[in-house]
């Protein structure tokens, strides 16, 4: 059974790249042999992440990111049994908050600057749909 998770979480250090390329590189290597798909978003101190998969091997995973010390303040925004991926070409695609156009993000929040904290889960994945659409993505597997 495939399932989709999305989260949102705070960086510990919002200007530590080296952070945000470690949670990359530890999903790329990690979820290729797991058989997870997925997108993480950044920016302003934030990730949105979508993660698909089975549904244990997605579990676990989600259970190793609330514990990783990398970031902070993680909350599920939405959790499903899917029919078919989403994010399937990606082992863990990549998007940069703050290189997004203005009018993308504000579609999808009050401000400027999305706050996934502040809208549903639902918003945040059509928010996600709309930059693969867009080709905002980078890193296909």
């Amino acid at each position: 059974m495939l399932v989709r998770l999305l989260y949102v979480s705070r960086a510990l250090d919002p200007n530590d790249a080296q952070a945000t390329q470690s949670i990359l590189d530890s999903a790329r290597a990690h979820n290729m042999s797991n058989g997870i798909t997925g997108i993480l978003c950044y920016g302003g101190g934030i990730y949105l992440q979508a993660i698909e998969g089975g549904r244990k091997p997605v579990n676990e995973l989600y259970g190793h990111i609330v514990r990783d010390q990398r970031h902070k303040d993680v909350v599920l925004l939405d959790y499903e049994e899917i029919t078919e991926r989403r994010f399937g070409g990606w082992t863990m695609g990549q998007v940069n908050l703050t290189k997004l156009n203005t009018s993308i993000v504000l579609k999808y929040s009050e401000q400027p600057e999305l706050d996934p904290y502040s809208v549903s889960g639902a918003v945040s994945l059509a928010l996600l749909e709309e930059l693969m659409q867009t080709a905002s993505i980078i890193g296909r597997a």
